[in-house]
């Protein structure tokens, strides 16, 4: 009886190698195979990218972090100069005021060293004039002395 179970196997299985029906469900089997082979390398893949993936989640968390940080200091920013842009003007106007007073001075302390000069200059040459005119008074008077006489000798 065995023997004629596996004759009937046989048979049957020749009848379903002949008929092309074992064929389909080989490949039937082996594309059903190769979806799981391709859906675990997908999970495998899956995984190994999953920490990539967390790790360009929290960097990308911590751009928009830094972003808004950003965003928020130049708000900051903007307003502290909001603030103290009165003040600026008039610290600006101030030292503009110093600037003109001590631009002021410089002209003031330059004109009176140029007065100074010149009136130094005006006492030298009247000083020399002195000297030219006292060296000629000087001059006449010695020529007068020595001059009578010799009128004198000539009456």
């Amino acid at each position: 009886m065995d023997k004629l179970v596996q004759f009937g196997r046989k048979a049957w299985f020749l009848a379903r190698v002949l008929s092309g029906y074992e064929e389909r469900s080989i490949r039937a089997y082996r594309l059903q195979m190769q979806k799981r082979i391709e859906m675990a390398q997908a999970k495998k893949e899956e995984l190994r990218k999953q920490p990539e993936q967390l790790i360009l989640s929290e960097v990308r968390q911590m751009v928009q972090q830094m972003q808004a940080l950003n965003q928020q200091l130049e708000e900051a920013e903007s307003a502290i100069d909001e603030y103290f842009k009165p003040i600026d003007k008039n610290a600006q106007i101030i030292i503009d005021m110093q600037l003109e007073r001590e631009e002021q001075k410089r002209k003031d302390m330059a004109r009176v060293m140029q007065d100074q000069i010149s009136m130094q200059r005006e006492i030298a040459s009247r000083r020399a004039q002195a000297t030219a005119i006292e060296s000629e008074d000087t001059q006449a008077s010695e020529k007068m002395v020595e001059g009578p006489p010799k009128e004198e000798n000539i009456k």
